[in-house]
């Protein structure tokens, strides 16, 4: 079998010009992110379920779940990349991100959990200006196939009702 190749020289202003403006966005101005964490609203309205005892690093439900108890574990300050991390927030995002596994595991009893980053939209960020760890709970009979075959995505509680199991649980989980 030969490869083929498709020719679209015309793609790459569009890629440049994305590019920069992903990096314009990357000073955390108008970051989701830093906007919900900098809001003042309770933590059960963000949904945010753990916060790291130095102030450094929060864990909050992903509001576009993948499956229920989707989690991100993220720096407070605004950071793009790994390397950007101060010394005591990668300590604290890697505990952080150890204990959202531990806390899924007790609150769902999943089969078992992808945790992921993506850096830079080209990897798939959806919000590529702010670092941020995904966790997410999945079951060997899950309906993972609905997003690929009917573009929908099954989930069968609230975010409500998955932020008080996953704060509940992580509550119950000795520090890391």
């Amino acid at each position: 079998m030969s490869l083929e190749h498709l020719w679209a020289g015309w793609r790459s202003e569009y890629i440049e010009s994305a590019t920069e403006e992903d990096r314009r966005a990357g000073d955390g101005a108008a970051c989701v992110f830093c906007g919900l964490l900098a809001s003042g609203r309770p933590d059960t309205e963000t949904h945010v379920v753990w916060r790291h005892p130095a102030g450094r690093v929060v864990g909050l439900l992903n509001a576009y779940p993948y499956a229920s108890g989707h989690l991100m574990v993220m720096p407070v300050r605004h950071a793009r990349a790994l390397d950007e991390l101060l010394p005591g927030e990668a300590g604290d995002l890697w505990s952080g991100v150890t204990a959202a596994v531990s806390a899924l595991r007790t609150a769902y009893r999943p089969d078992g959990i992808n945790v992921g980053i993506n850096l830079g939209r080209a990897a798939g960020a959806g919000i590529p200006g702010h670092l941020h760890v995904h966790a997410v709970p999945r079951w060997a009979g899950d309906t993972n196939f609905m997003t690929s075959v009917a573009g929908t995505r099954v989930l069968p509680e609230s975010l409500d009702t998955s932020a008080r199991r996953v704060r509940e649980a992580w509550a119950a989980t000795p520090p890391v």
